[in-house]
């Protein structure tokens, strides 16, 4: 009787702990979503540069809801809507009211209409994930992931905050350039690199850890800045490795059809 009472005692405690684990993912999801809802307040009230940073934040709750999901291995099927939401919010809504209130009110209904095209995007790029999520490869991302774009959004309102500060007539016009690459790039089939295939081996591992100590120097050192260009190289990687890649096979085509024409020469 005792042992039976022990075990049934144990079976409890262990789901009582797995229920534990699932809550951890959840509430790191709850925190983003509560940086996505008071970003959009803080547009209400013109404070562009406290959204910016809570977008940001979000990013960072993101990436923590992932990680321990991971590492408790208590993901679900309802954490992954939960975070798929929280991220429309975070995300999508948030840096459109940001976009729109901080660069394009002045445009009419073509600025609210850019506005819309980055929200619909990021949706589509966030249901097309979840969709695939089971048959993707974990090595890249088809399109910008949409807390990346994000980051191009929040990190571009700090950097002309503290920096650049463009002009009523300079601001609207690149504002609307950069919103609709964005969007595009987070429908495109542009290949992103993910970086969890990432292996050190050798003595790489120092290389990394130095290339990794100078990274979050700079970051430390000049935010302002830094943050804006580790995002947009982030966003024009994929475009980058997609046209060397193009190139790559050009030039492998050309060189095959040189030794197949040699070949054919010496023959005769």
């Amino acid at each position: 009787m005792k042992t039976t009472a022990l075990r049934q005692s144990f079976a409890k405690g262990g789901k009582r702990h797995k229920a534990a684990m699932h809550v951890i993912p959840n509430l790191f999801t709850t925190g983003n979503l509560f940086c996505g809802v008071f970003a959009i307040l803080s547009v209400f009230n013109a404070n562009y540069l406290a959204a910016a940073i809570a977008i940001l934040v979000a990013m960072v709750f993101d990436v923590l809801d992932g990680k321990s999901a991971r590492l408790t291995n208590s993901t679900s099927h309802f954490g992954l809507e939960y975070d798929s939401l929280s991220d429309v919010v975070s995300f999508g809504v948030a840096p459109g009211f940001l976009i729109y209130s901080w660069a394009l009110s002045g445009q009419g209904t073509f600025g609210i209409a850019v506005m819309f095209a980055y929200v619909a995007m990021g949706a589509v790029r966030l249901a097309r994930f979840n969709s695939t999520v089971a048959v993707s490869d974990g090595k890249y991302f088809t399109g910008l992931a949409i807390p990346a774009a994000a980051g191009v959004v929040a990190s571009l309102v700090i950097f002309d905050h503290h920096i650049v500060r463009m002009g009523a007539e300079v601001k609207p016009v690149f504002v609307l350039v950069i919103t609709l690459v964005l969007s595009f790039l987070m429908v495109s089939t542009i290949k992103y690199r993910s970086f969890k295939d990432m292996k050190f081996r050798g003595g790489q591992h120092i290389t990394y850890l130095v290339w990794g100590i100078l990274g979050l120097v700079l970051v430390a050192a000049w935010p302002q800045v830094m943050l804006f260009v580790l995002f947009a190289g982030y966003a024009l990687l994929g475009p980058v490795e997609r046209i060397i890649g193009m190139f790559g096979k050009l030039g492998g085509k050309q060189a095959q059809s040189k030794r197949e024409q040699s070949a054919v020469e010496q023959k005769f």
